[in-house]
């Protein structure tokens, strides 16, 4: 917000602003009450207009005057057309030079009665503040201005909102004009005029190239709102980027979750809400608990206000249905619950198929080599939890691990990245005193489309270990986070609906007292769970551990001990550890002897 500040307030050249963030964070909300606090004095703001020029028609004069002033001119023209011994009194009135010469020329060869008229491109007569203007859909002809056919020269040209905007602000969407080229290029030639005096249209456009019209004072400072992805890609990919934009205030999707923010907003709520029905503490409690779910911190709060109102509208529409004359929590829970009934079709169509065996998923006993991950998947303005098998194989060989997702192309980059951190920690972790030596092939089973990201890592690596090692690991329980070449875990997103995803596919096919999720430490404090999760848990009938190593959700996995390293550097007899290592080393044996 500080650099915000500092960015209206400036006036030197370049110092306009691109405003960086996740669409919904409060951009342009932020914006407008910044622009709107700013008390800057607007007695730089003018009236500008073209005239005829009775020396050369096809360039019409623009003529600056004072805030307000261009409509009295025309009311005193018309008056001088009626009354041409008026010409001495508003000569003394208006005592501009060039407004002199029109007023002069004008009687001396006024026949056409188009000539007495002025088009008036910037009205200023009732601004109070700077002008903030917000060119939603823009085009060549609606940013720069066009010129209308079949009028005089100097009735035709329109201005486009970069002259509307000038003496205050432009509010661009980033992505419309970088993804077309000529407006990204025209805008940076205006930008690049030093004089703050810009042509219009008028004279840059080849239709209307016979209009040469008189150049226009232009001082608008541009915004352009767009992600961090654009204004990288900008900073990279364009040489005169920062030239142009040299400030750029970045909006979180989150904020912390203090008394000032609760406050701001529930008064956003209470604004938007102002012709839904009333609301009680209840359920603002219930959206702020939403609001901290779309944050995934229970420590922060979502920037995405707009999201927050669609629920209270949602929950207003409950409300009413049963007759009740407040919006409560119950309403927004009910209206929470009810969009998850709307998205739930393609979530109730994957646990059916786990259910009668069409997804070959085991969510109770023991197998060597699967783990069950977890993923999210989006749809619209929902997204749900998905179990997914994840499955590796062992052989004595060379080749390391194999990412057959990779092989088939349907791998990313980070997941590429992931599977080489996981030989990575084989490495550091058992092949110490001899050659990593082994084929093994890791596999999303039954996936048909592409993977990206680590948060499978850990599951990923637990079923790796399993089948290194010839060990069993539970079905009942799936495991979610990434993992570094230490084994320590690390936190992931979607930590709630991964959660909630396996949950349903679990009460779909039969809880059974023992199920649940291995979820990594950090992610304790972004849950915020649907109320039957968390009976669920409470009552033991689910279950999640938070764990902070490999170690500890393989223990979890399969019942062994990890086991520490003796004074000799061995792992002891019974440990998962010691029965790893043990097999890399024969895998390294079997490996020399096919030589």
């Amino acid at each position: 917000m500080g650099m915000l500040r500092l960015g209206l307030s400036m006036s030197r050249p370049g110092y306009n602003i691109f405003i960086s963030g996740d669409e919904g964070s409060g951009r342009l909300t932020a914006l407008k009450e910044e622009v709107a606090r700013i008390e800057g004095d607007i007695s730089h703001l003018s009236d500008a207009f073209y005239a005829h020029n009775f020396s050369h028609p096809e360039c019409p004069v623009c003529i600056t005057v004072e805030r307000g002033k261009a409509r009295e001119f025309q009311k005193d023209l018309d008056n001088l057309k009626q009354d041409r011994t008026l010409l001495d009194s508003l000569k003394k009135k208006w005592k501009e030079p060039r407004l002199q010469k029109f007023l002069d020329a004008l009687t001396e060869h006024g026949d056409d009665p188009a000539n007495w008229k002025i088009n008036i491109i910037l009205d200023r007569s009732r601004s109070t503040r700077r002008p903030l203007v917000i060119e939603s859909h823009p085009s060549r002809e609606s940013l720069f201005g066009y010129v209308e056919k079949g009028l005089p020269p100097h009735l035709s040209i329109r201005s486009g909102s970069y002259q509307k905007a000038s003496g205050g602000f432009l509010v661009l969407d980033a992505g419309e004009i970088v993804g077309n080229e000529e407006l990204w290029t025209t805008l940076k030639r205006y930008l690049e005029m030093t004089e703050r005096s810009l042509f219009s249209t008028a004279v840059q456009g080849e239709m209307m190239s016979s209009i040469r019209a008189y150049p226009i004072p232009i001082l608008t400072k541009v915004i352009l709102i767009g992600t961090e992805d654009i204004y990288d890609k900008l900073s990279d990919e364009d040489d005169n980027f920062l030239r142009f934009f040299k400030l750029s205030p970045q909006f979180d999707y989150s904020m912390e979750r203090n008394e000032k923010n609760i406050n701001g907003t529930v008064s956003y709520l209470k604004k938007s809400g102002e012709k839904l029905l009333s609301q009680s503490d209840s359920a603002y409690r219930e959206i702020l608990r939403y609001s901290s779910f779309l944050a995934e911190d229970r420590q922060r709060l979502t920037t995405q206000l707009s999201l927050l109102g669609d629920l209270l509208e949602e929950a207003d529409v409950e409300a009413r249905e049963k007759g009740k004359k407040e919006i409560d929590g119950e309403s927004v829970r009910r209206a929470l619950e009810k969009r998850d009934w709307f998205s739930s079709m393609t979530e109730e169509h994957i646990n059916s198929e786990i259910k009668d065996g069409t997804m070959v998923m085991s969510l109770e006993g023991e197998k060597i080599g699967v783990v069950n991950g977890l993923a999210v998947m989006d749809r619209g303005l929902t997204a749900f939890g998905t179990p997914c098998v994840i499955s590796a194989t062992v052989a004595p060989g060379t080749e390391g691990i194999i990412n057959i997702e990779h092989e088939a192309g349907l791998s990313g980059n980070i997941h590429d990245k992931g599977l080489l951190i996981l030989e990575g920690y084989l490495r550091h972790r058992y092949a110490q005193s001899f050659p990593l030596s082994l084929y093994a092939g890791i596999c999303f089973e039954q996936n048909y489309g592409s993977i990206d990201g680590d948060s499978a890592s850990s599951a990923e690596l637990y079923a790796l270990l399993s089948a290194i090692g010839c060990f069993p690991v539970r079905q009942d329980i799936a495991v979610t986070g990434s993992v570094n070449q230490m084994g320590e875990l690390q936190p992931v997103g979607g930590i709630n609906e991964k959660i909630q995803g396996f949950y349903n596919a679990c009460r779909t096919c039969g809880l059974t007292g023992t199920q649940g999720v291995i979820i990594p430490y950090q992610n304790k404090s972004s849950l915020i769970l649907p109320y039957s999760v968390e009976k669920a848990v409470e009552e033991k009938r689910f279950h999640i551990w938070a764990i902070s190593s490999i170690d500890e959700g393989l223990s979890i996995l399969s019942g062994l001990e990890s086991g520490e390293r003796d004074r000799k550097g061995n792992y002891r007899n019974g440990t998962f550890n010691r029965l790893i290592e043990d097999q890399l080393r024969d895998l390294w044996r079997s490996s020399q002897s096919q030589r």
